[in-house]
């Protein structure tokens, strides 16, 4: 096990929505120093750039790599150059420039959307290359489980230690709710919300509800990360989640009777649900590193509901 108190380590997207809770993570429960801590932001270092990646890693023992472009099934559709592009030239690069500088430890973090469209659930680590991912996200999918392909070949060339773990959907405080990039949740909490606000008698929403979906809170989500930096040190993948699987139309009737409204909800089948079900296999990162997620999701959705209204309330 690695004690990461006296670790300099580099965090990227460490100003994003996973990023805060996995810093107050570190300072909070493992009692890291601010000065031990490389936090660059975009408009600091852009890790498209080779140069930025060489700045970044210089002088660190560990890198967790949580920096990535992504967005929910519209942003996804619009913009998957960009997906593509941006996600795998900062994890390659980043990983190549760590492997160079000498770092001890490289944390990558992938996606549960690089899984096959039609993965058996439990989605198990070892189906990962059973097939093409949902087509929606594949461009996104795919490039960030090239860390998974670079993160094993470098291990066997160069004895590189890296890692590579597969969240599921996040969601909690601090989330992204813009209307444009959103992830499902914050996205249903937001329409519900604008709803009320604006006497609205219905919400719609995209798909047929018919899809199923696992997620993980945002701070189940950074222990999990920290964990498996302190404790797991082989290139084989880690799922982290939970075991929930519960389908889109059920999440929109929890949230719906959790922020008290009753309107209408209209489904527009027109457009797409995105991969069918979506639920993992939590057993190797149970084994492995002693993770297993804590929050209720129930609980999760009102704290997140919660910080969402008074964040709103605050604006006004």
């Amino acid at each position: 096990m690695i004690s990461l108190k006296e670790k300099k380590i580099l965090i990227t997207g460490a100003d994003g929505f996973l990023g805060r809770h996995l810093v107050a993570n570190l300072q909070e429960k493992r009692g890291v120093q601010t000065e031990h801590l490389s936090l660059p932001t975009i408009d600091e270092l852009d890790l498209r750039k080779w140069e930025d990646c060489k700045k970044a890693v210089l002088g660190q023992d560990i890198v967790i790599h949580l920096a990535a472009k992504v967005g929910g099934i519209g942003f996804n559709q619009q913009k998957p150059g960009e997906l593509f592009y941006d996600n795998i030239m900062m994890g390659v690069q980043l990983m190549e420039a760590s492997r160079q500088a000498g770092v001890k430890k490289f944390v990558a973090i992938g996606t549960v959307c690089a899984y096959p469209k039609y993965t058996p659930v439990p989605f198990r680590e070892e189906n990962l290359w059973d097939g093409y991912p949902e087509e929606t996200n594949a461009p996104y999918g795919l490039a960030k489980k090239m860390l998974l392909v670079q993160s094993q070949a470098y291990r066997q060339q160069y004895g590189f230690n890296s890692i590579f773990l597969l969240p599921l959907n996040l969601y909690g405080s601090g989330d992204n709710f813009d209307a444009a990039n959103s992830h499902v949740i914050a996205a249903i909490i937001k329409k519900v919300y604008d709803a009320k606000k604006n006497q609205k008698n219905h919400i719609e929403l995209w798909g047929t509800g018919k899809a199923t979906r696992g997620f993980l809170c945002v701070e189940d989500a950074a222990e999990g990360i920290i964990l498996a930096a302190e404790k797991y040190d082989i290139s084989e993948p880690v799922n982290l989640g939970s075991d929930l699987e519960i389908s889109i139309k059920d999440l929109v009737e929890l949230i719906c009777k959790l922020m008290d409204f009753k309107g209408e909800i209209r489904w527009d089948a027109n457009k797409p649900d995105g991969q069918p079900r979506r639920s993992i296999d939590i057993s190797r990162a149970k084994k492995e590193f002693g993770f297993e997620a804590k929050t209720n999701f129930e609980d999760g959705l009102k704290k997140t509901i919660e910080w969402y209204q008074t964040i709103c309330k605050s604006l006004f």
